[in-house]
């Protein structure tokens, strides 16, 4: 870490902390320095807690830290996830045909476009009825078994698009379910109504060795089995897998297993077969390639635009500023979209798993606190939910995210607004309310109660930012999670952390295993539990019983 960088930074904490938002927010030469537009998309972060001052050493933090450089390795295919010895080439996945990306001297791009076009092809034949089910029945249902970056990313973009008009046209007719937890009632819950005639399975596992999706699987296969026979699984079943051998033990098709590389991590993987295959089912590969081209969008803007103009680079220099400078734990992400009512989940795992980590490239600990709490919810939902703290107690930076137009727009007559017109003043009107609060003084000028008012006082100074888009159509959730994306990998480049490996994920996976073996013999009639700590045997014991 520049640690001189970080030193001058910490001395601007105490500045910062000490002035109000309502007087950094009274100098209108700030304010339009904090006003950027990349294309017809839109930033105002004007609402942090900096001010042109603070906003000069994070850039030169940037410079410090290597942003540009890391950026590029990123891009050019270096292995940059030196834990695990991968590169981190996302960006291939939504890269045109005629782009060259190469790793360890191969250009991948030819090969990502294979993947692609045989995806187009499998999907146009389920969605045209030419592929038919075992028993000569169109497939119209689609049921996605992964867990985790298999799933998360898909789910999102899969329910941000119900509602696009180009969508909803394209996935008439058509069911897409997801399978995650291992947990049995999901598996009802997934299956629910459906007919496994007309049922097509896409297991999403690189190893095909995933517990809880193996698992899964094979209880879908026996759904299917029982009611079509063994030999149903050739036509019901594919994956999106690199484990040919164990897809064939399966009773996959090999021409049906779609593949991807070690250079794909699982929570930047949605612009793989993991995410295209069963979006393509869905919503045909014409909608799913909007979404890849505004993905390239974005890999373009943050490579060529300055840094006073980069919206995933200022994004991740406030994000860290604001959780390991000036001490804020959460960030609060609050799409004023309900078609976005997956997103943050994925963000969740997007930003916790990659930048939650403890020490930094090279073994040693980490300075400062890394990873915040992401959550939120579709607004105005999470305003009658946690803004009351936002507002009275916990500081929580926040990012507000909106559309200009509606995927549905209604306009009733005799309304004063459209109901987009309604949510939106909503979402012009909470940033402020965070930000400037209301004083004793005001309240008094309103007549309101000595009594009541230290109930109805609002400090405000709480930070925000503001991001506007056009509409939520394909092409700009390609841009918003690209740049949600770049952000995350901003933040650990600053950080010195790995933001591609996830080790903390691997002792429960290890712990858990060594459960399972006891939960399997403890059935039998006879285990061992001594390996255990006390309050698990206790724990175990009533579990059994």
């Amino acid at each position: 870490m520049a640690a001189a960088l970080w030193t001058d930074l910490k001395g601007q904490v105490s500045k910062m902390k000490s002035t109000h938002l309502r007087t950094l927010m009274a100098d209108q030469v700030r304010n339009d320095a904090m006003y950027v537009a990349s294309g017809q998309m839109v930033l105002d972060y004007s609402r942090q807690k900096v001010d042109t001052e603070t906003m000069s050493k994070l850039f030169e933090l940037a410079d410090k830290a290597g942003v540009e450089q890391k950026k590029q390795q990123m891009f050019s295919g270096q292995k940059i996830n030196e834990t695990e010895g991968r590169a981190v080439l996302h960006c291939a996945l939504r890269a045109p045909r005629s782009a060259s990306i190469a790793v360890d001297g191969q250009n991948v791009v030819p090969e990502v476009w294979k993947v692609l076009d045989a995806m187009k092809g499998f999907s146009d034949k389920v969605r045209s009825g030419e592929w038919k089910g075992f028993t000569g029945k169109a497939l119209t249902d689609v049921v996605c078994i992964g867990i985790g970056g298999s799933y998360l990313g898909v789910e999102f973009v899969y329910e941000a698009l119900k509602t696009d008009p180009e969508a909803a046209a394209a996935a008439s007719g058509r069911k897409l379910r997801f399978l995650a937890n291992v947990d049995p009632i999901d598996v009802q819950r997934a299956l629910e109504g459906l007919n496994p005639e007309t049922t097509l399975v896409v297991i999403i596992s690189k190893t095909f060795t995933t517990a809880e999706t193996m698992l899964n699987a094979k209880t879908v296969k026996a759904w299917l089995v029982k009611a079509m026979g063994e030999d149903c699984v050739a036509k019901h079943v594919v994956a999106c897998s690199t484990a040919l051998d164990k897809t064939k033990a399966f009773g996959i098709d090999s021409n049906n297993v779609f593949g991807f590389w070690d250079w794909v991590g699982g929570r930047f993987s949605v612009w793989s077969a993991v995410g295209v295959l069963a979006l393509s089912l869905q919503y045909g590969f014409g909608v799913v390639n909007s979404f890849l081209e505004g993905g390239h969008a974005m890999d373009e803007h943050f490579q060529k635009a300055a840094a006073k103009d980069n919206l995933p680079l200022i994004l991740g220099l406030l994000d860290v500023w604001n959780g390991s400078l000036l001490g804020y734990e959460g960030v609060a992400i609050l799409p004023y979209c309900q078609a976005l009512l997956r997103f943050v989940p994925h963000i969740q795992q997007l930003d916790m798993e990659s930048n939650g980590k403890g020490v930094q490239m090279d073994g040693t600990p980490v300075a400062v606190p890394t990873g915040a709490i992401n959550f939120g919810e579709p607004g105005t939902n999470g305003q009658h939910s946690f803004y009351q703290l936002m507002h009275q107690g916990r500081v929580v930076p926040s990012h507000f995210i909106g559309f200009a137009k509606s995927q549905n727009p209604v306009e009733l007559p005799g309304e004063a607004v459209t109901n987009h017109d309604e949510l939106m003043s909503n979402f012009f009107a909470q940033p402020d309310a965070l930000a400037l609060g209301k004083t004793s003084e005001e309240l008094k000028v309103d007549g309101i109660s000595e009594k009541l008012i230290p109930h109805k006082t609002f400090t405000g100074d709480r930070p925000s930012l503001s991001l506007l888009l056009p509409v939520c159509n394909a092409f700009w959730l390609g841009q918003l999670l690209a740049m949600y994306e770049h952000r995350t990998a901003t933040i650990g480049w600053l950080l010195n952390v790995n933001s591609f490996d996830q080790w903390g994920v691997e002792l429960g996976k290890v712990l858990a295993k060594e459960v399972r073996g006891y939960l399997s013999q403890a059935r039998k009639g006879s285990a061992d539990d001594s390996k255990f700590l006390p309050p698990t045997k206790k724990l175990l014991a009533k579990y059994l019983a």
